[in-house]
């Protein structure tokens, strides 16, 4: 058994997309690889085999190594769904609502239960690939962390520390990381990694070098600029942040990104289709002319109609399926499209119901049971692979056309009498291309692009081509097994 940790300088220096890529790189030599992430915080979730649920990069990192995902590999996840509060999911199950004070409390408790799946993943891994959270520079969380140097040392597992070189300032993240890091701390980390390089890898040689001179760790690599992370699954929120490319498609595919939007990864097969352009609208900006507007999920479904309703967007949906066009909501859309939201016990907020959009005549009642499923079966004629993953149950006359038909015999979600407003709980609904080629067909779009589990499976593998090219994996895999063995 041997085990690496890719921490990082800080939030979004490519972490995920390297444990993926080395995920994938160790599979291809042969070895049982698992990857391990002991706390994320994240909006885009995955349902497991076992029914847990674990963040998307992790999801992602299964694929690449090449194994089923498992709780193991992500114990404590954060579901933020307020500004102040968190679903605290622990071994892929709902524990509780925190707020953050109460999570710098608590969360030193919970190092026994991550160090008891990572000892688990390991028993049956030839490496485990490890990715922090945030930055061991963040010394103001330092104590009782869990995610970085806790973890680290608790396990005694060597550190890769990543910088981020297209941001800029890479010398000084890692030499600064170096500077403020408790002693104790830094002896975890063995060297490091310059991530996002763009152009001659060959002329930051002096400044590898200046690194090495005033921190005394070795580089393991430089990785240029990986345009094949496109491809994969967004992880957070970071992405909406984002200015995204128009690609000049010939029908818009609109989705509003409302406050606590979820599993917008739900979306990202769309940017496969050469004819379809999909647009993020932020807040402030009216939902465009489109050919479909799809409703994402939410991780407060109730809050995000009520801020639906602040932008205005009520009205831009409601005009839109007047005109004739298809509306589509998925999850937390699909219960936001109909009349009402109760949550009588306060699981995503506030006790108390709202009005929906009304364009489905169905109901939904929140319950204090999630549903976790991998799913399968038939919508439009076609195929469906993915996931439920949500609260409450949906109810109403527009039911008794649903959506699709699962392979367990159940019917999902509900759609108009004019055909023309559809909701599914099924994530991943559009990821096979014959059945998003169905839905594109309903705005007069031929879909060309191939099935999304494809796409990222092509991606990982160039990915981790360029690693074996730019990375020194021998020297990662020779770290790795100087992990304290228990």
């Amino acid at each position: 058994m041997g085990a690496v940790m890719l921490q990082g300088t800080g939030s979004d220096v490519g972490k995920s997309v390297l444990v993926a890529g080395l995920c994938r790189a160790l599979s291809n030599r042969g070895l049982r690889v698992a990857p391990f992430k002991p706390q994320n915080m994240s909006t885009n979730a995955a349902v497991t085999p076992e029914g847990g649920e674990i963040g998307r990069a992790q999801a992602t990192q299964a694929l690449a190594a090449r194994v089923a995902p498992h709780t193991d590999m992500n114990p404590v996840l954060l579901k933020p769904q307020g500004d102040r509060t968190s679903q605290l999911v622990v071994h892929g199950k709902v524990r509780g609502i925190l707020h953050a004070a109460q999570w710098r409390e608590g969360r030193e408790g919970l190092l026994d239960e991550v160090l008891a799946s990572y000892r688990r993943l390991s028993a049956n891994s030839d490496i485990v690939v490890i990715e922090g959270a945030g930055s061991p520079a963040e010394i103001n969380l330092r104590s009782g962390d869990i995610a970085n140097m806790g973890f680290a040392r608790g396990a005694g597992v060597p550190v890769i520390l990543v910088g981020d070189i297209d941001r800029g300032g890479v010398i000084a993240s890692l030499v600064g990381t170096h500077t403020v890091i408790d002693p104790a701390d830094a002896a975890m980390i063995h060297g490091f990694v310059v991530n996002k390089f763009r152009g001659d890898i060959s002329l930051f040689a002096d400044g590898l070098e200046a690194i090495q001179q005033r921190i005394g760790w070795r580089s393991y690599g430089v990785v240029p600029w990986l345009a094949d992370a496109a491809s994969l699954p967004s992880e957070d929120g970071v992405i909406l942040q984002r200015a995204v490319p128009r690609n000049g498609g010939r029908k818009v595919v609109a989705c509003p990104v409302t406050a606590h939007i979820a599993n917008f990864d739900d979306l990202d097969p769309l940017r496969l289709e050469p004819d379809v352009e999909l647009v993020l609208v932020p807040p402030g900006q009216p939902i465009p002319d489109a050919a479909l507007i799809i409703l994402a999920g939410s991780k407060a479904t109730a809050a995000d109609m009520a801020f639906v309703r602040a932008q205005g967007w009520d009205i831009d949906i409601r005009a839109h399926a007047r005109r004739g066009r298809p509306v589509l909501g998925l999850c937390g859309g699909y219960q936001m499209l109909g009349r009402t939201i109760s949550d009588p016990d306060g699981s995503e907020g506030p006790a108390g119901t709202v009005e929906g959009l009304g364009l489905l005549a169905v109901d939904t009642v929140f319950c204090v049971d999630k549903m976790l499923a991998r799913v399968s079966g038939t919508a439009l004629g076609q195929p469906f692979e993915g996931y439920e993953m949500h609260l409450g149950h949906t109810t109403g006359p527009d039911t008794s056309r649903p959506v699709g038909q699962l392979s367990d015999g159940r019917h999902d979600g509900a759609t108009s009498p004019d055909g023309l407003v559809s909701g599914s709980y099924v994530h991943g609904l559009l990821g096979l291309a014959e059945q998003r080629r169905a839905w594109l067909a309903r705005i007069g779009v031929d879909g060309q692009g191939p099935d999304h589990h494809a796409s990222v499976d092509a991606a990982l593998d160039a990915i981790a081509a360029e690693l074996e090219r730019h990375v020194d994996i021998d020297a990662l895999i020779a770290l790795s097994e100087t992990a304290r063995r228990d």
